[in-house]
């Protein structure tokens, strides 16, 4: 669904779609794991697409990197290790280095072009590639978690694409099994879990697998993402402990820049629709 002038994801099992004016197509390349182009927008900056679906652009990216990187920082007790699985532009590793507690923030992806690309198009998301504290690895991600040893990081945040391809075992029970075994006593895992209005099946299907790895405390944060379908995203935090609260006073008093997050918006992100509580009641 492209002509000169726009670029559109139609979600055809939900009769919608999504579109951006583009001015013109600055790359595109076949990888090995997946098709990768780069858009210049009339409004939205650049536009990275990953295998036909919007992945992130420059004017709104904000909302899911802040959204995925600070409620579940902040709800932790003590946060001193992240592995960040995916994630490849950069985005959440940059939020997540922003917390000056972090001692350590590894990030897998297995596409390394996905990171190069970020570095020429969207520098300003590869700000704390070089922090001392970050790693990056360009391997499986599945297969790290696998290999991990018990009790050695305290955040897993799942910055996946959809459930399909290179992803898709990242939405299992066996995924969240190796999870649970390698999160310190406090871990948490958060993953992106799509859309509650589009996507409520695909959700579903992910808290349980979640419960089937042996995570009994889930909660669903909700913010908005514009370039993803419905334009409503979600990610959802699952814990070995109660996630009841999360650290307010030090979120109020976080020293550090966001355009988004902040204590209000983490309390209403919490805030669930009536139709999401009826679902999982």
């Amino acid at each position: 669904m492209l002509d000169d002038q726009w670029f559109s994801e139609a979600q055809t099992a939900s009769g919608t779609a999504f579109s951006l004016k583009i001015t013109r197509k600055l790359h595109e390349e076949q990888s090995e794991f997946q098709f990768l182009e780069i858009y210049e927008t009339e409004q939205f900056g650049n536009l990275m697409v990953i295998d036909g679906c919007t992945m992130v652009s420059t004017r709104d990216n904000f909302f899911y990197h802040e959204m995925m990187s600070h409620p579940v920082l902040y709800t932790h007790p003590n946060p001193k290790k992240v592995w960040i699985i995916g994630g490849g532009d950069c985005g959440t590793l940059r939020e997540v280095l922003k917390h000056p507690g972090i001692e350590q923030a590894v990030q897998i992806d297995i596409d390394e072009r996905v990171t190069r690309l970020a570095e020429i198009y969207f520098p300003e998301l590869c700000e704390s590639n070089n922090d001392p504290r970050a790693e990056l690895k360009f391997i499986d991600g599945i297969k790290w978690v696998k290999d991990a040893a018990p009790n050695s990081v305290d955040i897993i945040i799942v910055d996946s694409t959809d459930p399909v391809g290179p992803a898709e075992g990242l939405f299992s029970a066996d995924f969240y099994k190796d999870c649970f075994n390698c999160l310190t006593e406090n871990g948490i895992v958060v993953q992106q879990s799509e859309s509650a209005l589009l996507h409520m099946k695909i959700l579903k299907e992910m808290r349980a697998e979640m419960q089937a790895g042996g995570f009994t405390h889930l909660q669903t944060v909700f913010f908005p993402q514009c370039i993803y379908p419905s334009g409503w995203w979600s990610a959802t935090m699952a814990s070995k402990k109660a996630l009841s609260s999360f650290r307010e006073q030090d979120a109020l008093n976080k020293g550090f820049d966001t355009v988004y997050y902040n204590s209000d918006i983490h309390k209403a992100s919490l805030a669930m629709p009536e139709f999401f509580k009826k679902a999982f009641a």
